[in-house]
């Protein structure tokens, strides 16, 4: 398989983006944020930047091996996946933090974990390792949908109250 450098551009470039757009998104130094009733599992605020910068790299490398592996209609639905995933990924930061929306940000992360679900399937048909690359994605996804119903459970389900 010889490089190419389009792809390249366009999968770091895009997970770039996504990863910036998501992080304007993000306002964890708000006082609604640190009233928040968290779980005591919840990790402390200073691992979600290697992790998601690790699994956006690794989503990266996982997208680049398969597009260029891939052709037809199979780079084209990888491609849309691709989209959706980085999308929903974005949408999430905002939802939650922006709108401070817990509970339609677990609509969108449940949708999230679904598209990388279907993801990873669509890899998997193309290359085996770009696949098993997205798999600590779909487990912290899992986790994040799991401490975001958690929020909302403890919020009783509703919008979590606005304070500046």
């Amino acid at each position: 398989m010889r490089p190419d450098r389009r792809t390249h551009l366009v999968t770091a470039g895009s997970a770039l983006s996504a990863a910036l757009v998501g992080s304007l998104g993000t306002r964890v130094h708000t006082r609604w944020y640190r009233e928040l009733d968290t779980p005591a599992w919840q990790p402390p605020g200073w691992v979600f930047a290697p992790a998601w910068t690790t699994l956006y790299t690794l989503g990266a490398i996982s997208a680049d091996r398969a597009l260029t592996r891939s052709a037809g209609a199979d780079r084209r639905r990888l491609k849309g996946c691709w989209v959706v995933n980085l999308a929903l990924n974005t949408g999430w930061s905002w939802l939650f933090f922006t709108a401070r929306r817990p509970d339609v940000a677990l609509i969108d992360t449940t949708l999230l974990e679904a598209s990388t679900l279907d993801l990873i399937r669509l890899t998997r048909q193309i290359d085996r390792p770009a696949a098993l690359l997205l798999l600590p994605y779909a487990g912290w996804v899992a986790f994040a949908t799991a401490l975001n119903l958690e929020i909302v459970r403890r919020s009783r389900g509703g919008p979590v109250p606005r304070s500046t």
